[in-house]
């Protein structure tokens, strides 16, 4: 089959590599119709992770069940479904406890939790590709209706959609507050969407990349350019009160200051000055516990100079960690069903799997119109 392989910094290719087969009674094989590129994937695609040559990316998944492993039960051939990215088994403590990001048992070589495609997330193949092998299916799959209708909708449950709404749960949100989110790529425009879908009373994105603060603004959010000053002012000046109620960094720690320099901690400090006194900090963001092209050798290990004085001073609390994109993906779905939630006009591009490598160079360009794509093998 075809898939995209990771060559090197700044390099992808698609090409030829093993078809999936069942390995596992509990697993399924799914032929892919969306898969999406993220903006985790290009913390890999740069160089910025200990991802080794060779491997296939993509987590945000979704497709059609073309073979069933024998211990399937719930799933069956022809189902349409979406894979959320956490790999989980859904039988140990904390995937009892829905906290299937942090599972303790698909990835037992590493950290707690497992994902497709991703350096560190356990030995599972990425989607970016015609097939993938999905384990314990009956638990990773989520049933979708018959079909192509909100084919873009339904793609963004396997990431996106759920880790935006995952980061306002961390921080918080509740109906009527004001509501800061860090970063307006893909995830960043999920959490503020997120936000609003939950009666958030004013929701600002930061950034300095014109065409993602345009649709900000075209989704009723408020954008802040950091080009035209301190965020942290800019919004003070617009709520004239004490700070808003929430913050979310959906940045992580390939955050820049206006002159392109290289912060790692700027967003975590940025956002303990912008949430009100009592307030709550959402994380999405990625941070990593060591990073090879970090800008300081204390940043290389993931030890970042934050503002822990003023973060207790100020009485704010904080949360962190991968989404646990499944805990909310049924709810997610059945709001794009009921019509209540479209958060497809993010994806701004509908490319075939061969274009993966032009995709790639664009969206870490930052380029407008490239910023979600979703790739369609067999088109």
């Amino acid at each position: 089959m075809k898939a995209v392989v990771y060559k090197g910094p700044f390099e992808v290719a698609v090409e030829d590599v093993e078809d999936p087969k069942i390995q596992d009674s509990t697993d399924v094989i799914v032929r892919i119709t969306s898969t999406a590129i993220c903006g985790s994937d290009l913390h890999m695609y740069e160089g910025r992770t200990d991802a080794e040559p060779g491997i296939t990316f993509g987590h945000e998944n979704m497709g059609i069940v073309e073979e069933v492993g024998e211990g399937v039960h719930a799933v069956k051939q022809g189902d349409r479904v979406v894979m959320p990215f956490n790999v989980a088994c859904g039988f140990c403590d904390n995937c009892r406890k829905g906290k299937s990001a942090f599972c303790l048992t698909v990835n037992v070589e590493g950290f707690a939790g497992g994902a497709y495609g991703y350096v560190g997330m356990g030995p599972y193949s990425g989607g970016q590709a015609e097939y993938l092998r999905v384990p314990f299916a009956d638990y990773n799959c989520v049933p979708l209706p018959e079909g192509t209708e909100h084919e873009k909708d339904f793609a963004l449950l396997a990431d996106i959609f759920p880790t935006g709404y995952h980061s306002t749960e961390l921080a918080g949100v509740r109906p009527g507050d004001t509501v800061a989110v860090y970063g307006a790529g893909p995830v960043g425009i999920m959490a503020a969407y997120s936000a609003q879908l939950k009666g958030a009373s004013r929701v600002f994105v930061v950034d300095n990349v014109t065409n993602r603060l345009d649709i900000v603004k075209e989704m009723g959010a408020e954008p802040i350019n950091f080009d035209d000053g301190d965020p942290v002012e800019q919004i003070h000046d617009a709520v004239k009160d004490y700070g808003v109620d929430r913050g979310i960094d959906a940045v992580g720690y390939q955050a820049t200051a206006p002159d392109g320099e290289e912060q790692p901690a700027v967003v975590l400090n940025q956002l303990v000055g912008t949430v009100k006194a009592t307030g709550g900090l959402g994380i999405i963001g990625l941070y990593v516990p060591s990073d090879p092209g970090a800008p300081d050798e204390h940043s290389a290990k993931g030890e970042l100079l934050f503002k822990v004085g003023k973060f207790f001073e100020k009485g704010q609390t904080m949360g962190t960690g991968q989404a646990d994109a499944k805990r909310y993906a049924h709810t997610l779905r059945d709001l794009i069903i009921a019509g209540r939630a479209k958060p497809g006009f993010i994806v701004s591009k509908e490319l075939p799997l061969e274009d993966a490598p032009d995709a790639y160079e664009r969206f870490d360009k930052r380029e407008e119109g490239y910023s979600k794509v979703l790739l369609k093998p067999g088109r």
